[in-house]
């Protein structure tokens, strides 16, 4: 099933418990462990600057949109192997589409 307008409201929660502990998302944010995501829809996978990605997110060429993110957070180590994200990701449909709405709000 493709992306499909989620709740921002919930996806911050979401995004709170599962994914602020590695990524910011205001303008100017450090980077964590993870890439600071403000920008990101639009965006080349492996472009944030001062980021070290690995080769594989350097190399992938995706370009950040709700479709694929939608694919990447199921199983991001299957979506880019070679990842070294070490989120699961999010399994149920509604919580990916939900994460999206709010980095939509908030990137």
């Amino acid at each position: 099933m493709p992306y499909a307008p989620g709740n921002a409201t919930a996806g911050a929660k979401l995004f709170k418990t599962r994914c602020l502990q590695c990524h910011t998302v205001e303008e100017g944010g450090a980077n964590k462990v993870g890439p600071n995501l403000h920008g990101l829809f639009g965006r080349t996978t492996g472009s944030v600057e001062g980021f070290n990605y690995t080769e594989a997110n350097k190399k992938a060429g995706v370009t950040w949109d709700e479709e694929t993110l939608f694919k990447y957070l199921e199983n991001p180590k299957k979506f880019i192997k070679g990842t070294s994200m070490a989120f699961a990701g999010f399994k149920k449909e509604k919580d990916r589409n939900d994460v999206i709405a709010h980095l939509k709000s908030v990137c």
